[in-house]
């Protein structure tokens, strides 16, 4: 099994905190969908997700296991990063290596043993369609503000590791342009599984995993049910932007529409 042969993945239900079982059968994750994980701080939304980044057997506190095309991933895939189809992307990525943004990718690109010289420019290319903070080559890593980088490490799993899977753990709270990061992300057809308290990202998905207690509570799947509440969120999201970027100008909100 390789990174380009996994067709799907299947979460297997463990139990909530008070060791009662998870109100569900499996979820199956194929690449191209987008899984937002929801529920009040505290849920278990981040364990949800790290039994998947470990590819969990049974093993942890939550007694989930995860298979790749249905069954046990093979050891490289837990243990060679290198082999690893998964990239976690945290609200807390920060690079502490001094080293310029062209240089860190370089050296990611060398680690993987790639020669297409045209991946740090695509990789840089991409990250900029995610943020408004335009990132340069020849800018520091340790310069770079929280949506730069979470943009860049997004970019990074999808040129230069080119993981099938992507975990997003409340990465929107650092200013990336949310609804172009999963648009880019259907495209190149990744399985997307977001972390989130964001209205819009849930309403973006395909499907919804509710937590409680440590648990999956329910998993819904809208379809077209929610196509008012995406298109409120869409323009509301639109005017938001809008005012941040006339805020980080240095202008005056007077005009009530925003435009």
């Amino acid at each position: 099994m390789t990174t380009g042969t996994i067709r799907e993945i299947t979460i297997l239900p463990g139990r909530s905190r008070t060791g009662d079982p998870e109100n569900f059968g499996s979820l199956v994750i194929r690449p191209g969908e987008t899984i937002s994980i929801v529920g009040p701080t505290g849920s278990g939304k981040s364990a949800f997700i790290n039994d998947i980044e470990i590819f969990a057997r049974n093993d942890t506190v939550t007694g989930r296991t995860v298979l790749v095309n249905g069954e046990l991933p093979p050891e490289e895939f837990v243990r060679d990063p290198a082999q690893k189809p998964i990239a976690l992307i945290t609200q807390n990525t920060k690079c502490l290596a001094d080293l310029s943004v062209a240089a860190f990718l370089e050296m990611h690109i060398r680690s993987r043993r790639l020669g297409d010289e045209t991946l740090v420019q695509r990789t840089i290319d991409l990250a900029n369609e995610f943020t408004g903070e335009e990132i340069r080559g020849e800018a520091r890593m340790t310069s770079l503000s929280g949506g730069q980088t979470r943009s860049l490490m997004v970019a990074d799993a999808v040129v230069i590791s080119s993981a099938p899977i992507l975990l997003l753990d409340e990465v929107e709270n650092a200013g990336i342009f949310k609804d172009r990061v999963i648009e880019v992300l259907r495209q190149y057809g990744k399985a997307v599984i977001f972390v989130t308290h964001d209205p819009l990202v849930s309403l973006l998905s395909t499907r919804r995993v509710v937590m409680k207690n440590g648990a999956v509570e329910s998993i819904l799947e809208p379809g077209d049910l929610e196509a008012e509440a995406l298109a409120a969120a869409l323009r509301l999201d639109g005017i938001l932007a809008r005012m941040r970027e006339r805020i980080r100008a240095g202008e005056l909100i007077t005009d009530p529409a925003f435009a």
